[in-house]
């Protein structure tokens, strides 16, 4: 960027700011790092997203599960009536048959345990883990893709709050411009210098400026309605905002090659993959045999089958194995079901990078077109100043008409508009295209505030065995 262009800029902002309405506290003065620490901190939708990123770190504590030991006891007590008809040969010569009968009542408990260990299940849960992991890789990255659209929102409500006051107050002052221009116009008339044409011209355009600036009073109120919303605070006196192109690549090829190897889409779909590729093993797995290691013990007091057992205690330890054979043919589609997804999600990583590429090159050419703009704006409003100065004085001796200075004078409030216009696409634009790249991020910024570090949680909650509390008390 030139010095000539960089003076230009600063002026223009420096006008922006000196735009917005007096009437505003000036303890609220309010700087872009200020509004984008605010949104970072506050805002409901990357809040949300954060707990959404903790909510997949559980997956890797529950696939991790799959290698523990599962423990379960049961207990029972009971009334248990048992009656009986027997058979008795007597061992006399006669061989007498009697049929004794016998009923009972009486209470039958038991308590007892199991524990199963998983030895072998085809390497399921390896597989499982890796994917929970692949997961939580892939989360992060979608919380960083909401963190940039959160970011680059609350610039682009910082800086439409700050463009749209600047109009307004534009607007305004073109109103008090018009209605001098028209007790001129009137007081000319009166002596016979104009014609009833001109004050009726005159009288035109307070009307259509009237309605301009309400329009813009409108834009102001639906400006600050959206800042309240992306960062949370109602805007106060703002201070103008500068670009990052400090932070840019210095090529749009540097800038493409960024955006392709590291936007967090892309990486999140690569992690896809990554997942994607373990939901094949896993399917793949359930054709292995599954071997458990179990144990169980029982306690019995009374019987269910022996009236005269008192109490009864009994335990196994075996190691069991199931082979799968044929399962009616699901595993097998599930199999090529999985393969399917895992050539889809390939497919979606394509799709992501040239993506991320359209949105560099995009972004790129809506800077460079900014820069333009900033410079042509700004001969632009010189040129207007100079030809409305000038119209108005050839006005006063009667080379030119109302018409020409109202024409002149619209033109000047519409070169200044536009220039503030030109001003605020110029930052939002340079924020646009390092979130093409993937580097719009607190970190880069420098943002002076803690950031979001979503290895805590994950940490926190890996190896847990149990416990329903969260980490942060809930």
């Amino acid at each position: 960027m030139s010095v000539v262009w960089w003076r230009l800029s600063s002026a223009a902002f420096a006008v922006c700011a000196a735009l917005v309405p007096a009437s505003v506290d000036p303890v609220q003065a309010q700087s872009l790092e200020a509004a984008l620490i605010q949104a970072y901190q506050s805002n409901p939708q990357l809040n949300a997203q954060r707990a959404a990123t903790r909510a997949i770190d559980e997956n890797v504590s529950i696939a991790l599960g799959g290698y523990r030991p599962r423990i379960a006891a049961t207990a029972s007590s009971g009334e248990q009536y048992l009656e009986s008809i027997n058979r008795v040969v007597a061992t006399t010569a006669a061989g007498t048959v009697t049929y004794p009968f016998a009923s009972s009542m009486y209470n039958v408990t038991s308590i007892g345990g199991t524990l199963t260990q998983p030895l072998f299940n085809g390497f399921q849960t390896s597989n499982r883990t890796r994917q929970a992991e692949a997961q939580v890789f892939a989360a992060r990255e979608t919380l960083r893709t909401t963190e940039q659209q959160v970011l680059l929102n609350a610039v682009s409500a910082y800086m439409n709050v700050l463009r749209d006051s600047a109009i307004l107050e534009l607007q305004r002052s073109n109103v008090n411009v018009l209605e001098a221009q028209l007790r001129q116009v009137r007081d000319r008339f009166n002596v016979g210098e104009v014609t009833r044409t001109d004050v009726a011209q005159s009288e035109s355009r307070i009307a259509a400026g009237t309605s301009s600036m309400q329009n813009a009073e409108g834009n102001f109120i639906s400006s600050r309605a959206v800042f309240r919303q992306v960062i949370g605070t109602e805007p106060g006196r703002l201070i103008a905002g500068m670009p990052v192109d400090r932070f840019l690549a210095r090529s749009r090829d540097a800038a493409i090659a960024a955006g392709r190897d590291s936007h967090p889409t892309v990486l999140a779909a690569m992690y896809a993959v990554d997942a994607a590729q373990s939901q094949v093993k896993i399917a793949e797995g359930a054709l292995a045999p599954t071997v458990n290691l179990q144990g169980t013990v029982t306690k019995s007091w009374g019987s269910s089958t022996a009236a005269n057992t008192l109490e009864s205690l009994s335990g196994l330890a075996a190691i069991q194995m199931t082979a799968p054979i044929y399962q009616g043919g699901q595993e097998y589609a599930t199999i090529r079901q999985a393969k399917e997804t895992l050539g889809q999600r390939r497919l979606d990583l394509d799709t992501q990078r040239e993506q991320a590429q359209a949105t560099v090159v995009q972004a790129w050419g809506l800077l460079e077109t900014s820069r333009a703009q900033i410079e042509s704006t700004t001969a632009q409003v010189r040129a207007a100043e100079i030809a409305l100065n000038g119209v108005r004085e050839e006005a006063r001796v009667g080379q030119r008409t109302t018409l020409d200075v109202l024409n002149a004078q619209q033109e000047l409030v519409t070169a200044r508009g536009a220039l503030v216009t030109a001003q605020r696409d110029r930052v939002v634009n340079s924020y646009t295209a390092l979130a093409a790249m993937g580097r719009l991020s607190p970190q880069i910024l420098g943002l002076r505030v803690e950031t979001y570090d979503a290895m805590v949680h994950y940490q926190q909650t890996r190896d847990s065995w149990s416990g329903v509390r969260t980490p942060d008390g809930r």
